[in-house]
């Protein structure tokens, strides 16, 4: 036995121990205002006809089996192949025509990930929307610090802020990266960052298997072994190495959360012209190809295993060779992407606040908003990077965070629809107050002023005096003003003390087994 196993055992039994006392510490709890996970009642919009999306799903076939697909580094996942029927010829593997496809039958077209407060479990597919923050960034923004490296401390706030974000419905993983502990032990203080700080789903380590194993064995002190086995409690963003080209450390994270019933995100990462074709429908074939790939592959580990069919895509500025963002060629990608992943009954991951900008200016919010609606619109079930992205997906800025995460609420209330209840109908006010008068004052307005509209928390719409006096502040003044009161007010969730303690001792031991590694 393993010390690591015996530390998340102890770390169990005094949770086991403990449970009662934390279920009344948290009934007694402030209560943290969390939305549900979005529920669409609005039609998705579908740019591609029958036609296309036939053409495009043949071409997808052709790719994966004249083509073919590169599995690096990986000899368990050649044999893997060549046992489901594939020709592989080297590291390339030639995916015979309709195998993919068939594999991928097996993946559920919907799960739950629970959440350690089970209000906060989140179901990802069908008509739903979860809504996630910015992943991956290294350096970090505000308007006091600029533009710097990210510490642990950075995204601890980032974490605290995603608890008490009404509209964000999941705390996201790696919300930026903190630079100031050691590659191989970071994944340890970010995991105990959303264990703790948070008690909404999390996503797992992907940068290395080791490290994926470790988000696992530390859900199993969160949560206990079994509920884990029989449940799905982690996502995980495994990206392809576009083009068509699946490495061994993303591969191999994929493996160890597929064999252990957790979630994958497989998602090609595509700059289009430098990493797939310029055109819209060309850049959909490759998308496809690789997707379908990746899931298939995942249903090789282990049938009935969650994932998510994932598309990134931005397209590329041919002056400067940078990204680009908010694009409507990306959003034309997106809104047919999302047609394909229907069609192969798969939950959906793309959109977010994407932007170029490298402030929280005019510029980020255009983009952003061209984003988020598109994702909407497109069906999108898993949205990474819903907020705080910023300068290409370099940079978490806090000040966005927040902005983009108020804005996230306006989601809420368009995927709603229309309410036409008897209520909503207004007749009565309609008769009450008849021609000439104002409905200010009538019993309908009066019953319903309250929630009959959405409500900013941060954007100022108060008379321009009002405004002045209080010294003109501008979005991300009044973002960095909402921030620090969120911090000043946050408390932690409460967490049973025999699973904090295991928590702590795991990842203590974890990180006194190796050296520290920065690179």
């Amino acid at each position: 036995m393993s010390d690591q196993t015996e530390v998340a055992r102890e770390g169990r039994r005094r949770g086991r121990g403990g449970g009662g006392a934390a279920r009344r510490a948290e009934r007694t709890a402030p209560s943290i205002e969390t939305a549900r996970f979005i529920t669409r009642n609005i039609p998705d919009f579908e740019i591609l006809n029958t036609e296309a999306l036939e053409i495009i799903e043949a071409n997808a076939e052709v790719v994966l089996e004249e083509i073919g697909v590169n599995f690096v580094d990986n000899p368990g996942a050649l044999q893997r192949w060549r046992d489901a029927g594939a020709d592989v010829q080297g590291e390339r593997v030639h995916i015979p025509r309709g195998l993919a496809r068939k594999l991928c039958e097996s993946a559920p077209a919907s799960f739950v990930q629970h959440a350690r407060n089970p209000e906060r479990s989140v179901e990802i597919g069908g008509r739903n929307l979860v809504l996630a923050p910015v992943y991956g960034p290294p350096f970090v923004r505000d308007l006091e610090g600029g533009r710097r490296y990210a510490t642990i401390e950075d995204f601890r706030n980032f974490v605290r802020l995603g608890y008490l974000s009404k509209w964000l419905h999941h705390s996201g993983g790696t919300v930026c990266e903190p630079t100031d502990v050691p590659v191989n032990k970071r994944h340890l203080d970010m995991l105990h960052a959303h264990m703790t700080l948070s008690d909404k789903p999390f996503m797992g380590s992907v940068t290395e298997p080791s490290r994926a194993q470790d988000s696992v064995d530390m859900c199993n002190i969160l949560f206990g072994e079994d509920f884990v086995r029989g449940n799905t409690v982690m996502t995980s963003l495994i990206n392809i190495n576009s083009p068509l080209t699946f490495d061994s450390v993303m591969m191999g994270a994929l493996e160890v959360y597929a064999s252990n019933n957790q979630a994958s995100i497989v998602s090609p990462f595509i700059v289009g012209g430098a990493m797939a074709p310029v055109s819209v429908a060309g850049t959909l074939t490759q998308v496809l190809a690789e997707g379908l790939a990746g899931v298939a592959y995942s249903q090789l580990v282990r049938p009935g295993a969650p994932v998510v069919f994932g598309a990134f895509v931005s397209s590329i500025d041919m002056n400067s060779g940078a990204p680009t963002f908010g694009t409507p060629e990306a959003s034309k990608i997106l809104y047919g992407a999302g047609q394909l992943a229907r069609r192969l009954n798969l939950p959906f991951r793309s959109g977010g606040s994407l932007c170029g900008s490298k402030l929280p200016d005019a510029q980020a919010a255009y983009e952003t908003a061209n984003t988020l609606n598109a994702a909407l619109l497109g069906g999108v079930n898993f949205m990474l990077h819903a907020c705080g992205w910023l300068e290409g997906g370099l940079v978490a800025s806090f000040e966005k965070f927040i902005l983009d995460a108020d804005q996230l609420g306006i989601l809420h209330s368009v995927a709603a629809g229309v309410d036409i209840s008897e209520d909503a109908q207004a007749m009565g006010a309609l008769h009450e107050v008849g021609p000439g008068g104002h409905f200010l004052g009538c019993a309908h307005t009066q019953a319903n002023f309250k929630d009959a509209f959405w409500r900013s928390q941060v954007l100022d719409y108060r008379p321009f005096e009002t405004w002045a006096d209080d010294g003109s502040p501008d979005s991300v003044q009044l973002a960095n003003q909402r921030m620090k009161k969120m911090l000043s007010e946050y408390q932690a969730p409460e967490l049973d003390a025999g699973i904090r303690d295991g928590l702590d001792a795991y990842v203590a031991q974890k990180k006194a087994s190796e050296p520290d590694a920065f690179a």
